[in-house]
């Protein structure tokens, strides 16, 4: 056995310290949605996609999907992620997390520009995040968006996502159909 690779028991307190740091982290923050859902319940359903639907192993990638958005929508620094899960899980987060100081149309047109240049990892949770993005616009969108706006948002995850292709085909397809689904 190869003494450099993770053991269940690694894997699992990995994944369950991921799971608890988030979970700390967002504490205080709910969706936009009618009913405010804890923030909590977005990272746990991409963790949920990568190894449910696209069968994502890499204990790495669903720790960096658990993690993603503690960098953006938290007081979290890329330092205490390293301090606490190690530079390559911090280093995926940090390359899916969004620059909040720059205009949101900026924003999103450096999101389109970065994804194919973004590790296969980070390219793996930016995947799941579209998915379950667009998903919660059909069923539990924000409640003060408009049809226009979900179908822009629809659009713009698109042009991500087509950035991304070639990266793992299931995760793909996944999004082409809740994308199919557009309003």
């Amino acid at each position: 056995m190869d003494l450099l690779e993770p053991t269940f028991s690694d894997t699992t307190d990995l994944i369950l310290r991921a799971v608890a740091f988030a979970a700390h982290k967002h504490r205080d923050q709910r969706r936009k949605d009618k009913e405010a859902s804890p923030y909590i319940n977005h990272p746990i359903e991409l963790a949920h996609v990568l190894w449910d639907e696209g069968a994502v192993r890499d204990p790495l990638v669903i720790a960096a999907a658990l993690l993603h958005d503690t960098l953006e929508d938290t007081e979290t620094s890329w330092q205490e992620l390293r301090g606490e899960f190690g530079e390559e899980i911090a280093d995926i987060v940090l390359e899916v997390t969004d620059t909040h100081w720059i205009k949101k149309e900026v924003r999103k047109r450096l999101q389109v520009a970065k994804a194919k240049h973004s590790s296969e990892r980070a390219r793996l949770v930016k995947l799941a995040d579209k998915i379950c993005n667009v998903r919660d616009l059909g069923t539990r969108a924000p409640a003060n968006w408009s049809l226009e706006r979900k179908r822009q948002y629809y659009d713009w995850a698109k042009e991500v996502v087509d950035r991304l292709r070639g990266t793992h085909a299931e995760l793909e397809r996944r999004f082409d159909e809740v994308y199919a689904l557009k309003p």
